[in-house]
């Protein structure tokens, strides 16, 4: 070759890679604009943020596999589907363990999760997936073994041995009190080294199917022994470090529960976005009928906390999301009481499954409206799938499923169509 043609190949070259770059961020299997509303790379700004928080759900378990008859999912290619008919583009508690922590020792746990998210990412490449690292472990964990690459990752000594729940649930004070969890299980404590450990096994694990959002629950549990967040910011310091060099855009959102507005340390918040139950308060002469009303019990609205955000930005307040949450049945099921979370009797998303077709869909409008109204800090998380309680989780193999009732869904709830109507008519870009 002349040299004159191959110094143009070489500046053709050059000039398609810089074009390349230009375009937008390069993802394992897609490329995501930066002209996109949803474009982010190694940081993320408040505006790109809200635009995810305003399209988010909940799907509980939309990655997690298994025969229908153990997890009861028969529906997953209508719940894929129904995702793309109404445009999520942030799919939270997607993957996660409640227990059954063994489980994730099987390769085929993550396999199949990967798969089904470079599915999704194929038809839409913005699409972020969340996983969990929860405020709960069971003594199934000891049933699973550490892989090498977590003890390097903390420069240990690599052991061949499995997850020690015990070493997880300890106290700083040995007669505190060890909330749930059955035998051996309990709330993991940030301040031990035994729930980095098992914490960083599942952020990684996450971050490498895919995953680019982590929800850490109940975050005031889990670093209750660990006041000035010194665990918790080193740890989290850590999942961000490798987001940085291994995830799909370079980074990682973290959001938590904050019933005290904030998990801010030294002036930067810790995470992304605060997130909290709706706490839904029961219109006392309108049987179950309920409404959002700042102040009421400890919901978040108007209280979420100034910060600096992980990204740099600086907040007056910090965006947030409210979620219909599951926590099951009080002991009087029906009956109105201001003092405790239920909405007459019930957790959130029962209380929600329980109203006919029409009140649901109508509700689902008056929550989205109020929000913007009354905190443009909040954001509404649409349920899509998630775990109710009682008489009316036996008709519905225990999940409210929004996806629209049919032969290929035919427990579903019939919010589809509304939460894309709301979305298409309230957030016009």
């Amino acid at each position: 070759m002349k040299k004159n043609s191959y110094s143009f190949l070489l500046s053709l070259i050059t000039g398609l890679m810089v074009f390349t770059q230009g375009c937008g961020t390069k993802t394992d299997n897609q490329t995501v604009s930066q002209k996109s509303i949803y474009y982010f790379d190694g940081s993320i700004s408040r505006e790109v943020l809200e635009n995810y928080l305003d399209r988010s759900v909940t799907a509980g378990y939309f990655l997690v596999p298994g025969a229908p008859e153990r997890y009861e999912f028969p529906y997953r290619e209508d719940d894929i589907r129904m995702l793309q008919n109404i445009g999520a583009k942030f799919i939270g508690r997607a993957i996660y363990r409640w227990s059954e922590e063994s489980q994730l020792g099987d390769p085929a746990f993550f396999d199949y999760a990967k798969k089904l998210i470079e599915r999704m990412h194929a038809y839409d490449p913005e699409i972020i997936f969340q996983g969990c690292l929860f405020e709960h472990v069971s003594a199934d964990v000891n049933n699973l073994e550490i892989p090498s690459w977590v003890f390097e990752a903390f420069d240990l000594p690599v052991e061949k041995r499995n997850f020690n729940s015990a070493e997880m649930v300890k106290r700083l004070d040995p007669n505190a009190e060890i909330r749930w969890g059955g035998a051996g299980g309990g709330v993991p404590l940030i301040n031990n080294l035994e729930t980095q450990l098992w914490f960083y096994f599942l952020a990684k694990s996450y971050i490498d199917i895919g995953c680019e959002a982590f929800h850490l629950g109940q975050v005031e549990l889990i670093g209750r022994d660990d006041p000035d967040k010194t665990h918790y910011a080193t740890f989290l310091q850590k999942i961000r470090e490798y987001a940085k060099k291994n995830a799909r855009r370079h980074y990682i959102i973290l959001d938590g529960h904050t019933p005290k507005g904030g998990f801010i340390k030294d002036g930067i918040s810790l995470l992304d976005f605060n997130s909290f139950p709706l706490r839904i308060k029961e219109v006392i002469d309108k049987p179950m009928d309920g409404i959002l009303e700042v102040g009421h019990s400890d919901a978040i609205f108007k209280r979420s906390m100034g910060a600096a955000s992980p990204s740099g930005w600086k907040a007056e307040n910090m965006p947030y999301l409210v979620e219909f949450d599951n926590f099951g049945i009080s002991q009087n099921p029906g009956t109105a009481n201001h003092d405790d979370h239920f909405c007459w009797g019930y957790d959130d998303i029962t209380w929600l499954a329980m109203q006919e077709e029409s009140y649901r869909n109508k509700w689902l409008w008056y929550a989205f409206d109020w929000i913007k109204e009354n905190d443009p800090n909040g954001h509404l998380q649409m349920c899509v799938i998630r775990m109710i309680y009682g008489p009316q989780a036996e008709k519905t193999l225990r999940s409210y499923f929004a996806n629209t009732k049919s032969d290929a869904c035919p427990v579903g709830y019939s919010q589809e169509e509304t939460i894309k109507e709301i979305w298409n008519t309230r957030l016009i870009k």
